[in-house]
């Protein structure tokens, strides 16, 4: 919350319109419309300037804002409001009440501002969640290639893993350019699927179907392109945290993080150091309980839900993994919290323990340390790396991060000199 102003202005924003309502502590108030192109943004700021604006807010209305945001901060006082915290007063609702309404809270100023991400972390984060897009396309497009096979009496998944891997696509590619089955099963890569010839053989009785070859062949093409896209998107994620390697570092020190979801918690997190408590990073990220409580009677309610739904989400998916692993500090508090609340209640918790633990290790600026454990640890430590300091060990880490872009940015130069990684 924030003083009282003497003229302020509320807008409405959306896709292709802005009302604007400027109002003042002596009661003069007008309004004007404005379209959402970049010179029409920049008219809308002329508007406010000319207008001895002190301050403008706005809701968080999609992606819309953010447009809005880059042309008006670096000129004046932006604030961007969360809508679920400024619902105006139920009755006949229209662009130009909305928009008065945000104008009276902000000139009183009761509106909280919303956290705002920098331009370069906001890309981070929308690179991550393309990614992420990415990765449920791809799901999907092996879905296809499941149904289409089970469409022809083709039993493929029931005897190999992983049929997308190298001796899958082997007998894939060979069913696709309608090869004999004993040539294609004599040329599988894998020794130990070939121990499985003759229940191989017996999954692949009957053939694809003209159709059904079409489809999966095309599918298969799709999937090769989307693994490329894949590929350079986390290239680019990559590139773009070199800045942060030592905080890439940290959080992939910790049980069941990768690069993957390691890149996305530093991505939706943005600057850590805007939290002063894990409290309050925990409750950012929607997985703080909330509080129903009326005439002294508090009611059992789950997490707020609030925050970076993406965040949350590959929290309990970390935490889903810690929690089947040997013995950490997770999965013995998933474990103990397990023998008292149901399954969803425990795992909550733990990604909440998670985000805990991780904040306080960015802060401190300590990769993570597994304690008081009678078995190997989920992630086990070199012997060498025992008798080094935190800091050889923090710098040992970024090394490793290092190394690994560089590996990744030298696939991609083709026709260009390769690129020497920097001695460490």
């Amino acid at each position: 919350m924030g003083k009282r102003r003497n003229r302020v202005c509320g807008a409405d924003v959306h896709k292709d319109l802005i009302v604007a309502t400027i109002q003042s502590a002596d009661g003069t108030e007008f309004q004007e419309k404005f379209g959402t192109t970049y010179s029409e943004l920049e008219r809308f700021r002329d508007w406010l300037l000319t207008n001895n604006c002190e301050q403008v807010a706005f809701e968080a209305t999609g992606v819309y804002w953010f447009p809005v945001y880059d042309a008006l901060s670096p000129s004046i006082d932006t604030i961007v409001a969360n809508p679920w915290m400024i619902k105006g007063i139920p009755g006949n609702k229209s662009d130009a009440s909305d928009s008065r309404w945000i104008a009276e809270n902000c000139l009183d100023g009761k509106i909280k501002r919303s956290r705002i991400f920098s331009k370069e972390d906001r890309n981070l984060r929308t690179m991550t969640r393309a990614r992420s897009g990415y990765t449920k396309t791809r799901t999907q497009l092996r879905n296809r290639i499941h149904k289409y096979l089970a469409l022809c009496g083709i039993k493929l998944s029931s005897c190999i893993s992983d049929i997308f891997g190298k001796s899958g696509r082997h007998i894939l590619d060979g069913l696709v350019e309608v090869k004999e089955i004993d040539e294609i099963l004599d040329s599988i890569p894998s020794g130990k699927v070939k121990k499985k010839r003759d229940l191989i053989k017996a999954a692949l009785g009957n053939s694809l179907d003209d159709v059904s070859r079409m489809l999966v062949k095309d599918t298969l093409e799709l999937l090769d392109h989307l693994e490329k896209k894949m590929e350079k998107t986390s290239l680019e994620i990559l590139s773009r945290l070199q800045k942060r390697a030592k905080d890439l570092a940290i959080v992939m020190s910790v049980p069941g993080i990768g690069f993957t979801s390691g890149s996305i918690i530093l991505a939706e997190i943005g600057d850590y150091r805007d939290f002063h408590t894990p409290e309050q990073l925990a409750k950012w990220c929607g997985l703080a309980p909330g509080l129903n409580e009326s005439a002294g009677k508090k009611k059992p309610c789950g997490i707020t839900k609030q925050g970076s739904k993406s965040l949350r989400t590959v929290l309990v998916e970390i935490a889903q993994v810690v929690a089947k692993m040997g013995n950490n500090k997770f999965s013995r508090f998933f474990h103990r919290l397990r023998t008292r609340k149901n399954y969803n209640v425990a795992i909550t918790a733990s990604a909440r323990k998670l985000i805990t633990i991780i904040y306080h290790l960015l802060i401190n600026q300590e990769l993570y340390q597994e304690n008081n454990c009678n078995t190997a640890t989920s992630k086990p430590v070199k012997k060498d790396l025992l008798y080094l300091s935190k800091e050889e060990r923090l710098k040992d880490g970024v090394a490793a991060i290092v190394d690994a872009f560089y590996h990744l940015k030298n696939r991609y130069s083709e026709g260009v000199d390769r690129i020497a990684p920097p001695s460490h």
